[in-house]
């Protein structure tokens, strides 16, 4: 009795009582498949270091690593009617809304914040694809429209980040009306005379894209991003024709002279801070040093032969003419 006491049942014990290891330890790329510690992923902002994936980021954990030393302050946003059509299908709206709020947080898919790139005071509004899949309502209207109008107040350029599927279906028609309204604020942002970045991610599409994102005075997508309007599986089967290779991925839309630059997330901040300069900075660094007219020598310019000496075809044998 004692030796099944003492050995065998600590044995079977410790084997029923295995502890569990966490399901949130390891991810895996969704575009070569390798599994990648956790640790090392948020190392490399969501990029895998297998295939340079760029996997999706939450507008806070960019904010971190686009900021100067990662100093930021976040705004608050306005109040908007919540559910205002009493919209449901097999959830209702507001039981979504809920739901997305305890996942990510945030109080919507926008996140308006204020700080320093590269010295220069800049305002960034980003779009989290994890809130109802960056879908643009009334609150993300209402939050770029805040952004544009503290960019204008502080004089500091504008930066657009989004990630988002498009408009937001279950607000209809209120959430159509956010794109002539983000475009109204981005030329707002324009008559200031200040310059407005966009900074285009995975994905890019629908109204989001049919509005601000394609108004930036620079345009930038991430690598192997989505970018159009409708997805390419919709318009393949809607032209009944096979798309080109790479089709609205970011490097074709560079190639068709749709976006500006590519731009890897680990050198987005360093592009920003010299783009910034670019546009900010409109006085040369170095002294400018006037020249006194009267201290200079101006050589005479001969373009014939002197008047006192005739032409050598004039003269006679003799030299005489």
């Amino acid at each position: 009795m004692s030796w099944l006491t003492n050995f065998v049942r600590p044995k079977i014990q410790a084997l029923v009582n295995r502890p569990q290891i966490p399901d949130d330890l390891w991810d895996k790329c969704p575009a070569c498949e390798q599994m990648i510690f956790h640790r090392d992923l948020e190392a490399r902002q969501n990029v895998c270091p297998h295939c340079d994936h760029h996997m999706r980021i939450t507008p806070l954990r960019r904010f971190e690593t686009m900021f100067d030393a990662g100093q930021f302050q976040n705004i608050e946003l306005p109040e908007v009617a919540v559910d205002p059509l009493k919209f449901r299908d097999s959830k209702r709206y507001v039981e979504r809304l809920r739901a997305a709020q305890v996942a990510s947080g945030e109080s919507d898919a926008i996140l308006v914040a204020h700080g320093a790139i590269g010295g220069h005071q800049v305002v960034a509004c980003g779009l989290d694809f994890s809130f109802m899949g960056g879908s643009m309502g009334m609150a993300v209207g209402e939050g770029l429209i805040a952004a544009a109008r503290l960019a204008v107040l502080q004089r500091a350029p504008l930066i657009a980040i989004p990630s988002s599927g498009g408009a937001r279906m279950q607000e209809g028609i209120l959430s159509l009306m956010q794109m002539p309204r983000t475009i109204v604020a981005v030329n707002d942002v324009r008559e200031a005379g200040l310059p407005y970045i966009a900074v285009l991610t995975n994905p890019t599409t629908g109204g989001v894209t049919a509005s601000f994102a394609m108004l930036g005075d620079i345009t930038i997508a991430e690598p192997g991003a989505l970018i159009g309007f409708a997805g390419p599986r919709v318009i393949a089967d809607t032209l009944r024709e096979s798309l080109p290779e790479g089709f609205q991925k970011s490097e074709y839309l560079h190639d068709h002279g749709m976006v500006d630059m590519v731009v890897h997330r680990h050198e987005l901040p360093s592009r920003l801070a010299r783009l910034l300069d670019l546009l900010l900075v409109t006085k040369p660094s170095a002294e400018v040093v006037e020249l006194i007219e009267s201290s200079l020598e101006i050589p005479r310019m001969v373009t014939g032969p002197a008047e006192s000496e005739p032409p050598a075809e004039l003269e006679g044998p003799g030299g005489e003419s």
